[in-house]
Formats: C-alpha cells, sequence, structure tokens
C-alpha cells in the first residue's frame, strides 16, 4: 500500500505537469468581462471600511511599501484581529483563499495556520490597500510569517501575481531534517532535483555552485535584465527532453497559485525566451548532506524563483513581462 505522503507526491507530479501544459497551451485572456473574484471582494472590503479604519490601512499608490517582500514582516503595524471586524477579516479570508488554485489551497491553507499559530492563526496577519479599488489602480497586500501575497487587478502593468511575493513553511520546526517531512512546498524542490538528475557531467558541472544568493527582503528578487550572465546552467544548454522538466518544474512553482496569475507568469517566461532561463543549484547548503539539493533557483532577464529549504523553505518570486 503507498503511503500518503507517497500518494500526495504523485498526484501533485502528475497535476502539475498537465498544469504547465495548459499554461504554455492556453492564452491568457487580455480582457474579462468581469473582475476575477479576489478583486471584487478587495473593492467590498475597501467599501466597508470606516474612517479610522481607512487612516490605518490605506495608503496611495506611489507608497514605497505596496511592492516590498519579505520572509516574515506586517505591512501594517495593526494586525487583522486589531483593525478589522469579524465579517471584515472574513473578506480577507475569503481574498486569500481565491488567490490560490483549488488543487492546492487545503496545502496553502495547512502551511498558513501552522506557522502563524503562535501568534494567533490568519488573525495575525496584516494587510494595506493601496490606490483605490473600483475607481483605478489600487492592490492590496496580505503580510506575515511565510506569506507575502498580493491582489491588483492587473493594475501593475506587466508583472505577474502584481508584483514579488514570498512563501515558506517550517513543518516540523526551524531546522527541518533532509526529508523535510510535511512542508507543504518541498514536493517542489523534489521536481527540480529531477532536472538536476537529468543532467551529465558537464551539465551538472555548469548547474551546481557554491553558495546562494542572501536573503535580503526586496533585493532578493532584484531582476537584471540580464540574458546571459547569469548564474547555473542556460537552457540552451539542455536537450528537448531537459527543458521538458524544466517547464514541469515552473508548472510545480505555480500550482499553489489561481490559474489566471500562473498563465499571466508563463506568459511572461516564454515571451522573455525560455532559453535565457539558467538553473542552478548549491551544494554548500545541502541539509543532511545527502546530494539532494535544498537550494535552488530558475533565473531569467525578467524573472526569478529563488527555493532556499535550508534550514527550512523559503520562496522567493518575482516575474515580469521586461525589466
Amino acid at each position: 500500500m503507498k503511503s500518503d505522503s507517497f500518494s500526495r507526491r504523485q498526484f501533485l507530479q502528475r497535476s502539475s505537469q498537465a498544469f504547465v501544459s495548459g499554461l504554455i497551451a492556453a492564452p491568457v485572456l487580455e480582457a474579462q468581462t468581469a473582475m476575477p473574484r479576489s478583486e471584487t471582494l478587495v473593492q467590498q472590503l475597501y467599501g466597508s471600511l470606516r474612517e479610522n479604519q481607512q487612516n490605518l490601512l490605506c495608503f496611495g499608490w506611489e507608497d514605497a511599501r505596496r511592492l516590498k517582500v519579505d520572509n516574515n514582516w506586517h505591512i501594517t503595524p495593526q494586525k487583522l484581529r486589531d483593525v478589522l471586524d469579524a465579517d471584515q477579516q472574513d473578506l480577507v479570508r475569503q481574498i486569500f483563499d481565491g488567490l490560490h488554485s483549488d488543487e492546492y489551497k487545503k496545502e496553502v491553507w495547512r502551511q498558513f495556520d501552522q506557522d502563524n499559530k503562535s501568534d494567533g492563526g490568519f488573525a495575525s496577519s496584516s494587510i494595506a490597500l493601496f490606490g483605490q479599488p473600483g475607481k483605478g489602480q489600487f492592490e492590496f497586500v496580505l503580510t506575515g510569517r511565510h506569506c507575502t501575497r498580493r491582489c491588483d487587478g492587473d493594475s501593475e502593468a506587466g508583472t505577474a501575481f502584481g508584483g514579488p511575493i514570498f512563501y515558506g513553511h517550517a513543518a516540523k520546526g526551524f531546522y527541518e531534517k533532509p526529508d523535510h517531512e510535511g512542508n507543504a512546498y518541498w514536493f517542489q524542490a523534489k521536481r527540480a532535483n529531477e532536472v538536476f538528475q537529468a543532467l551529465n557531467g558537464k551539465q551538472r558541472g555548469m548547474a551546481l555552485l557554491g553558495e546562494a544568493r542572501d536573503e535580503t527582503g526586496s533585493r532578493t528578487v532584484k531582476l537584471t535584465g540580464q540574458n546571459t550572465g547569469l548564474e547555473g546552467i542556460p537552457m540552451s544548454e539542455l536537450t528537448a527532453d531537459q527543458k521538458g522538466l524544466v517547464r514541469q518544474v515552473l508548472g510545480d512553482l505555480l500550482a499553489p497559485f489561481r490559474r489566471g496569475d500562473a498563465q499571466e507568469s508563463m506568459k511572461y517566461i516564454e515571451a522573455a525566451g525560455f532559453d535565457h532561463l539558467h538553473m542552478a543549484f548549491y551544494k554548500n547548503q545541502d541539509v543532511g548532506e545527502d546530494g539532494v539539493w535544498d537550494v535552488w533557483q530558475i533565473e531569467g532577464p525578467s524573472m526569478i524563483w529563488y527555493f532556499r529549504g535550508d534550514p527550512h523553505v523559503h520562496c522567493w518570486a518575482h516575474i515580469k513581462e521586461k525589466v
């Protein structure tokens, strides 16, 4: 009999294969007759705010906090439980829920609840709204431990997810064991390691480096605009089958998120040139020294997805149409 974890992993792998195939084949809808559900709920939330709540949570579009990202932070000092009524908190939950795929949102909630349990769960997160929802450019941002999510109705032009995002998980404590038992996102690293195993000796020499980049807030995902000279092996050095595996990794990375955001991400990645992507693994941050690389990244001229599995999982992502 297969274990539950094995069955879940196999399900997620099969799902991501179909998922990325659909993302590549299906065009992004340039215009929609109605705003997506989460954007509609942001407008509803904004309309429900009293003046004193607006003074605490609402800011101008140009406010520097709008595009900030970090692994554990609060965009405003006030947590949800301190500033919002129960029905308003429920709207925030629905907004967050709608930003994730039906197939994966259960795992997203499991991660969020585990990582924020000691601080009071979802009500310990914080939000901010920029611009004026329903009247022009706007962006909703939710932050907390292992969480930066955005909802903007494509107000931030040419930018997937509305700007850089962060997700992560410390499933069994701060220092996870090599198998990262119970981690909601470790399956992404397992697929990435399948790419490494498919490389020949010369390719592995190009892909495997020493130390990864530091985690320095928004600077962690600063985009270079460069087609060459990035860390790791360029996709131009891979065979067609190996490139297919990398595309499956991209499907794994995008699987937790709603389809519209995932489609937009793949559109920008492909438009910038798939062969300009580079993939790197880092041997000096190998948890348990088992040769399963815990830290790795995919980077192109206008995107980066940085997976840091040491000491637990941190994932940084930033995707734009161009820099």
